[in-house]
């Protein structure tokens, strides 16, 4: 007879490994099954974030923007380095190893918590009496069965037609995070979040990056102000971004990468790169969930249906993360894990979807919360707008950094804090308080009047709350 538990989460990723640590933490048997695998074969829970994404990216953006700032920042600060060199293999193990530490530890977390991990992959069976079977493919095969089944199966890469990844010369995510040596010239397909991230590294590392977006507009989802802002120091930095390009044909030789495309203008263009990223977006990964079992239903783009709740057509089956609607990041993922728990558990918690903050690891970081200008006066919504720049903050100043600004967007009757858009140093840290502010329904005057440390890059939220009222301190 198989083990029998309250709640199986299929998949170990953010969503899936923090349902299965709340479902426990209020009393449920629960299990988790990952089949992600380390080097030598072993679990390596935590999904595309941690192994190949979040985690090993923002690691790398790390140690090149240590390098970058050793080459063109310390003399500045008096500090001298001679014969300045990177050691791209002993950087590439520090990210395994920063890897590493992240599975190890979600794996302590199960233990501590008493969530039964399976390692292998999961799919649907049958539907039993009072529950559904799950198959379990690993070093052996095994099935358990559950009362309550989470899903919570993440994401691919989406690759380009007629160009499929090889990771070695045409790369995805994961590719892009083993580039053994600094490439000389290196493709980029894509503006997106991974696409700027990668393009940054290896940019800073000494690769000559080029960047094809297929829109006219840069960073179409974020505030066209902030957009602009980041456009140009992306651009000063080195990064070459061309915009409303059309892809014709990708062809992988020996030893480069040939793109032809047409640019904005309709000219036909070749270049030649030694490696290409394609960062396109991700699609949901339902590939061998076996959801006809059972009759789960998806949606068309292979998505799982889901309502408001997480809950799919199914009884007692839910799904989180970027395999259902919504978007895709690691901790809207989260918090629709434990949102599932507590619901099995007959709470009644809510994930506020417009106070999920966005954050792009770049330098400048760009992070926002909320609504953007364009969308404000696309719905016609009357507002108010207050910016604040960061070179008129003391702290950036000190700091040696002073590009970018914080842009508070609020409601022009009611003061309501609609949207918070910034790019510069630390954002992703800084946009925590507008997305407290948010939830809180607080005023631009709520912070306008809150007392900032001095001096801290915190001070230009405040500022540029004051600026909603027109009446900035120190600018």
């Amino acid at each position: 007879m198989s083990q029998q538990f309250d709640v199986v989460v299929i998949g170990g990723g953010p969503g899936g490994y923090v349902a299965a640590i709340r479902a426990a933490q209020l009393g449920f048997s629960t299990a988790c099954i990952d089949e992600w695998k380390n080097d030598k074969g072993g679990p390596a829970p935590g999904g595309t974030c941690t192994n190949v994404g979040c985690i090993p990216s923002k690691a790398l953006l790390q140690s090149s923007e240590h390098f970058e700032h050793a080459g063109h920042s310390f003399a500045e600060h008096g500090i001298g380095l001679d014969n300045l060199s990177i050691d791209v293999a002993k950087m590439l193990g520090r990210k395994d190893t920063v890897v590493k530490q992240n599975n190890d530890g979600i794996l302590y977390l199960f233990k501590k918590n008493k969530v039964t991990f399976f390692h292998g992959r999961g799919s649907f069976a049958k539907a039993v009496e009072g529950g559904y079977e799950i198959a379990v493919a690993g070093a052996t095969s095994e099935s358990i069965t559950g009362k309550h089944i989470i899903i919570a199966t993440g994401s691919n890469a989406r690759s380009l037609p007629g160009a499929p990844f090889d990771e070695q010369k045409i790369l995805s995510n994961d590719g892009a995070l083993r580039i053994g040596s600094v490439p000389k010239r290196l493709g980029v397909i894509g503006s997106g979040v991974i696409g700027l991230e990668m393009g940054s590294v290896w940019r800073r590392l000494g690769a000559e990056v080029t960047v094809l977006e297929g829109l006219p507009t840069f960073l179409g989802a974020v505030d066209q102000q902030i957009a602009k802002e980041a456009h140009k120091a992306f651009v000063k930095q080195g990064l070459k971004i061309e915009l409303g390009v059309k892809i014709d044909k990708v062809t992988s030789g020996k030893s480069a990468v040939t793109v032809n495309y047409a640019n904005a203008n309709g000219d036909a263009v070749k270049l030649e790169v030694d490696k290409l990223i394609v960062s396109i977006g991700r699609v949901p990964n339902t590939i061998g969930l076996n959801a006809e079992a059972v009759g789960l239903k998806l949606d068309e783009r292979g998505a799982i249906t889901v309502d408001d709740h997480c809950h799919t057509n199914l009884p007692n089956v839910w799904a989180v993360g970027d395999v259902v609607r919504g978007p895709m990041l690691a901790h809207k993922a989260e918090e629709e894990g434990v949102a599932v728990a507590e619901r099995i558990a007959g709470q009644h918690p809510h994930v506020n979807f417009n106070t999920v903050p966005w954050v792009i690891y770049t330098s400048p970081e760009i992070a926002w919360v909320g609504q953007t200008e364009q969308q404000l006066k696309a719905e016609g919504r009357e507002y108010k707008a207050g910016t604040f720049p960061f070179m008129a903050n003391g702290r950036a100043r000190a700091m040696g950094d002073t590009t970018g600004m914080v842009k508070m967007l609020a409601d022009a009757t009611t003061d309501e804090i609609l949207g918070v858009h910034i790019v510069g140093p630390f954002a992703s840290e800084l946009i925590a308080e507008a997305v407290v502010a948010m939830e809180f329904r607080a005023s631009a005057e709520d912070i306008a009047r809150i007392c900032h440390a001095h001096p801290s890059l915190s001070e230009s939220t405040k500022e540029a709350a004051l600026a909603v009222d027109k009446r900035t301190l120190n600018f």
